[in-house]
């Protein structure tokens, strides 16, 4: 592995004492529908993190390995979970969860890709997070490309077996490939949106909870499309009823948009849609503070039948923030923010990928969502691909966001910044810590010949330093078969 020491940050990052006023872009397009030195304080209860496989109080990371060889067979994947706790990241082991793990359902075989989407939740109330995984490559008896959705269970000693949710019924039925939970039909049990395809179609559709030995597997239609499918899955309380709706964005041979529906009638429902999408990124999160949740597409793209785009400047990508509004779901204003916005580090280029990848987190307790951004294919001087993330804050409704950009060139950033290394493929976030503040976790999975790496950033303490930024890679948790990893990370 290449050496891991920090070096100075380059001019071209904008740092955040330096940031200045933001200016509000007007948007078209959208159709609303019907470490300190300190100690740090107690873990926060078991019950109230997704992601707390074994109920010790803190977050741990769920890192998808679809490419990872297992049992000699390439690129029949694994999840790698690395345990969080007191010392963040990095710092507690981990483990590995394949088909050839005790339990877990499937045969290991080469291209099955287990991994390619991770979820986590309370799937079964017991109060220990599960993994939720899809593996869309796996063949059975129905078909080649049938794919299926896992989940696994998680316990005190870790993870005890699994439990087969779906399972694709025809050839590239590709079950499992984007995924999200969340409690839709308000019944509370949670269940899996994900998508599927049959022929010339493809449909968002979900797996009611309970899961259990027994219960049925049948899965419930929420939208499709001819020629078209769903690239990203969201969940979030969008109508502020107390139960989950799906956003996913869609894209096809000449169609695509973004869509919220919701079960809160008994019968699915658009509840608002636009034809801006994007092909890899959906985030929901409470960005404003005013107690609604907000949606942000990243990367965002315009509807190819419109003559009118969301965010004109799209040099080098643009994330479009549609905001809540009390008493209906999102139509509270929008806002677009690229490397050329107000008070946002970098500088927007050709190609940056920036907003491709998203993840939402509370990092001050503040009560106000922060937006974390990956641009993997962002380059750092000479070095392309070298990737960069953001930790972005909105000054308001309709105002675009604001905040530093980070890459391996930056002070307290582990690692030396290369062309491939790709950081910001995947971005995360969780209270690994256990200091009550969301902390960034962060792929690079063309790291060391690609290996691949994870670069973890706690969050600091109000007023206290802010801690280095440190990598959690294959090599230092001894972990064999590793290609890419940090290519996906669980949310």
């Amino acid at each position: 592995m290449r050496n891991l020491a920090r070096k100075p940050a380059r001019n071209k990052l904008i740092a955040a004492g330096a940031l200045c006023a933001a200016t509000a872009l007007g948007l078209t397009g959208l159709t609303a529908g019907g470490a300190s030195a300190a100690a740090p304080a107690a873990p926060a209860a078991p019950e109230k993190i997704r992601a707390d496989y074994n109920g010790d109080g803190y977050a741990d990371l769920a890192v998808g390995v679809p490419n990872g060889t297992v049992d000699g067979k390439a690129r029949a994947g694994y999840v790698n979970v690395v345990w969080g706790g007191k010392s963040g990241l990095g710092q507690h082991g981990s483990t590995t969860v394949s088909q050839a793990t005790a339990g877990v359902p499937g045969t290991v075989e080469a291209g099955d890709r287990f991994g390619t989407a991770v979820a986590s939740d309370d799937m079964n109330g017991d109060g220990f997070g599960d993994l939720v995984v899809g593996t869309p490559h796996e063949a059975n008896d129905t078909g080649l490309g049938a794919g299926t959705v896992a989940v696994v269970w998680g316990s005190a000693s870790g993870f005890k077996g699994g439990f087969t949710a779906a399972n694709g019924d025809i050839d590239d039925a590709s079950y499992g490939a984007v995924l999200a939970t969340g409690d839709f039909d308000k019944d509370g049990d949670k269940d899996i949106a994900l998508n599927t395809h049959f022929d010339e179609t493809s449909q968002v559709a979900v797996r009611q909870g309970p899961f259990t030995a027994g219960s049925p597997a049948k899965l419930e239609r929420v939208e499709g499309w001819h020629f078209a499918g769903p690239v990203a899955l969201t969940a979030g309380d969008f109508d502020g009823d107390g139960g989950d709706e799906i956003a996913f964005s869609y894209e096809g041979m000449e169609i695509s948009g973004t869509e919220v529906m919701s079960r809160a009638t008994g019968a699915w429902k658009s509840t608002w849609s636009s034809g801006e999408s994007t092909s890899s990124a959906l985030a929901a999160g409470d960005f404003d503070g005013d107690g609604t949740t907000d949606l942000a597409v990243g990367n965002v793209q315009p509807n190819p039948e419109s003559e009118e785009a969301a965010c004109e400047d799209r040099l080098g990508g643009a994330i479009l923030t549609v905001y809540g509004k009390k008493g209906g779901t999102l139509g509270g204003g929008t806002s677009c923010t690229t490397q050329n916005s107000d008070q946002v580090g970098g500088a927007s280029e050709a190609e940056d990928n920036f907003g491709a990848h998203l993840a939402v987190g509370n990092l001050d307790q503040t009560g106000t969502d922060k937006l974390i951004v990956g641009a993997d294919q962002e380059a750092v001087g000479t070095a392309k691909n070298a990737g960069t993330y953001w930790t972005l804050t909105s000054p308001g409704t309709a105002k675009p966001f604001t905040g530093p950009a980070f890459n391996q060139n930056s002070a307290d950033v582990a690692g030396t910044a290369e062309a491939g290394d790709r950081l910001g493929a995947a971005v995360s976030t969780g209270d690994y810590n256990g200091d009550g503040r969301a902390d960034v976790a962060v792929g690079a999975p063309g790291e060391d010949a690609k290996k691949g790496g994870v670069w973890h950033a706690a969050s600091a303490r109000a007023g206290g330093p802010t801690p280095p930024v440190t990598a959690v890679t294959p090599g230092r948790l001894g972990l064999a078969g590793a290609h890419e990893y940090g290519t996906v990370l669980g949310y």
